[in-house]
């Protein structure tokens, strides 16, 4: 009887070692609970802060003129009272006088300048963007940019919260110009937690509902925690008017994407219709197909685990590829210990460390993973986006053989979007 109990006890220490220890590890590793960042930052080589780029969320990289565009929130006090994407609602009034803004910086002069906004004078609490190529432009080079804006939401009374009413935003931006030109606001009622977007058109879009609960509390830790919480979703918005004066005007959206854990970041990929997805704290880098029809659903093709929380992932095309030596890939870039934040996002003075993943498909089901940037959040708080734009070979000075690129991040609490040299 004794060697039988022993025996079941066996059995049941081995199968929780096997079954629930992997889960353990892979969620201790996620939240970086084993790393620690002794005697400062961990980045190497020269590193520069960009002025003028306070809490700027996402990224992106306009190739044809060579720009960079992202959106910030300006006011160092905002982020740390009104927050809605970290549950943070401590502050509607303050929310509602956020006057965030569109930035572009300048890869080569390392500088950013804010764009002021005609047609637009409402709060601007910013997150997630996406900027697409106007093709019927007729006045040179202009863009569309989307913005996800988290604006408290206004009672009968006219005060304002205790909880957001978030919407998106579209503009029109003919790059050099000063200025953006705000088109309409958007608003649907199945856009309920929005963190990014991704443009397929000027009319047709996608954004993903990071949560599915909104508030602190245990469900939204079981949602956070537990990936196999696949309870959110990706809204796709369609749109007959880019003149809408009312946000809900000419607004058609549906599910396209359900059954998901804490999707994210959205990035364009490889073709027109590649999209890249983040499931948060999973730490999962998903490459999704866009349905070829109106009304269809995003299909998941491949998915790539990473070390670290995933925000908003990015596609880097190296415009210097010979063959047999290609540098194009992918970049991840999250929180490298995210068990700290509920303690921190409120803490102005606090450290969030950062890592920036670099991955690069080998062959069918294996990926070249490869950390690029990795900070104490010293130089870099939060790490939230990062493209890379590359640096001729002709002008590099990396080791023999190597490709050079500059590799620019920021977060969502950072005082500044950073630039650093780096090998690809």
């Amino acid at each position: 009887m004794r060697l039988l109990s022993l025996s079941l006890l066996g059995a049941l220490l081995a199968y929780v070692f096997y079954t629930v220890g992997p889960f353990v590890y892979r969620a201790g590793t996620l939240l970086g609970v084993l790393r620690k960042y002794p005697n400062g930052a961990a980045v190497k080589g020269e590193l520069i802060a960009i002025p003028d780029t306070v809490h700027c969320e996402d990224i992106h990289y306009h190739a044809p003129s060579g720009t960079l565009f992202t959106a910030c929130e300006d006011n160092v006090e905002t982020r740390f009272r009104w927050f809605p994407p970290l549950t943070n609602f401590d502050d509607p009034e303050l929310g509602s006088k956020s006057r965030g803004s569109i930035h572009v910086v300048d890869p080569k002069t390392m500088r950013s300048r804010r764009l002021t906004c005609d047609n637009f004078d409402g709060p601007f609490i910013t997150h997630g963007i996406d900027v697409i190529p106007d093709k019927e432009s007729t006045d040179g080079e202009a863009v569309y940019i989307f913005a996800v804006n988290h604006v408290p939401e206004t009672q009968p009374s006219g005060e304002k919260g205790p909880r957001a009413r978030s919407q998106l935003e579209v503009f029109h931006h003919v790059v050099g110009t000063s200025s953006v030109k705000h088109l309409r606001s958007i608003w649907h009622p199945l856009i309920k937690t929005p963190n990014d977007i991704f443009a397929q058109s000027p009319t047709s879009i996608y954004v993903t509902n990071d949560h599915r609960h909104r508030d602190h509390g245990l469900m939204r830790l079981v949602e956070d925690a537990y990936s196999g919480a696949k309870w959110s979703d990706i809204i796709h918005v369609q749109l007959d008017s880019l003149t809408a004066a009312d946000p809900t005007a000419g607004v058609v959206a549906e599910v396209t994407l359900s059954g998901i854990h804490n999707p994210n970041g959205l990035g364009h990929g490889r073709s027109d219709d590649e999209i890249l997805i983040s499931s948060c704290t999973s730490g999962v880098f998903h490459v999704g197909q866009l349905p070829a029809d109106a009304g269809g659903n995003i299909t998941i093709v491949e998915s790539v685990e990473i070390d670290h929380i995933a925000d908003n992932p990015s596609y880097f095309e190296y415009p210097y590829a010979t063959p047999g030596n290609d540098r194009s890939g992918f970049l991840e870039t999250g929180l490298a210990r995210a068990v700290d934040l509920s303690k921190t996002m409120r803490d102005p003075t606090a450290k969030d460390p950062v890592m920036v993943t670099y991955l690069r498909p080998v062959s069918a089901g294996r990926w070249e993973k490869r950390v690029l940037f990795e900070d104490d959040g010293t130089r870099l708080r939060s790490g939230s986006a990062a493209v890379l734009v590359a640096i001729d070979p002709a002008e590099g000075k990396g080791a023999e053989g190597s490709r050079q690129a500059w590799l620019f991040a920021t977060g969502f609490l950072s005082s500044s979007m950073v630039a650093v040299k780096v090998d690809l």
